[in-house]
């Protein structure tokens, strides 16, 4: 399996502090994550920054669409985000909207399947329309009813899909290594690092581990 990638979710709504942690922690994540609240804040113009000043990594932009697909997706494809997501339940019209946007950008669509009832339906459906990466999500709401992702992963990945699964709700140092041999291609990061005291090596300790995994 090559080497799992690590996405770091960037949640303040605060435009320098933003830009300020991805600088922080740059050297040992992959993929740059401009979570939901902070898109709808800062919009595009954070899209443009981070863009700028980290060339090499890749950027996710979270906009959980559910509706209109291909027209909300495509600025923020334009703008440089590598990756935007698109919510499961807005059903398969709208995920095939933000897959053309992908396609048109040379980018990739990933599905965010938190809340989708058939789930297994649900990848299998939107794979074969073409996107690239399935969400695996246990929302803050579900990890505070004591939910994890595994049974969710597990069963995406027990699929064999050629596409890459990203994993994301309450994964620590203590869980990555669960997370990345359990299939996850994606290890997705956010208070665990950015809660640390330490965002840097916070973000170095997970690096180590999902590799070491």
């Amino acid at each position: 399996m090559a080497k799992p990638l690590i996405q770091m979710a960037l949640d303040s709504l605060d435009f320098d502090a933003t830009v300020a942690l991805a600088a922080t922690v740059a050297p040992y994540v992959d993929i740059f994550e401009i979570g939901t609240p902070c898109i709808k804040h800062n919009g595009v113009k954070l899209v443009k920054a981070l863009r700028e000043k980290f060339p090499s990594h890749l950027l996710l932009v979270d906009l959980k669409t559910m509706d209109a697909g291909e027209y909300e997706a495509t600025p923020f494809y334009a703008a440089g985000a590598d990756i935007c997501t698109v919510l499961g339940v807005s059903g398969l019209a709208t995920c095939t909207g933000v897959i053309k946007a992908a396609k048109a950008h040379g980018a990739e669509a990933q599905i965010d399947l938190i809340n989708v009832d058939d789930k297994v339906a649900c990848a299998r459906a939107t794979v074969a329309a073409g996107a690239q990466i399935m969400g695996i999500h246990t929302g803050l709401d579900a990890q505070a009813a004591g939910h994890t992702p595994f049974a969710d992963l597990n069963a995406i990945a027990a699929l064999g899909l050629p596409v890459r699964i990203s994993v994301a709700g309450g994964i620590k140092a203590s869980t990555v290594q669960n997370v990345v041999r359990a299939g996850a291609h994606i290890i997705v990061v956010g208070a665990a690092i950015y809660g640390a005291p330490c965002p840097a090596t916070a973000a170095k300790e997970i690096r180590d581990l999902a590799n070491a995994a």
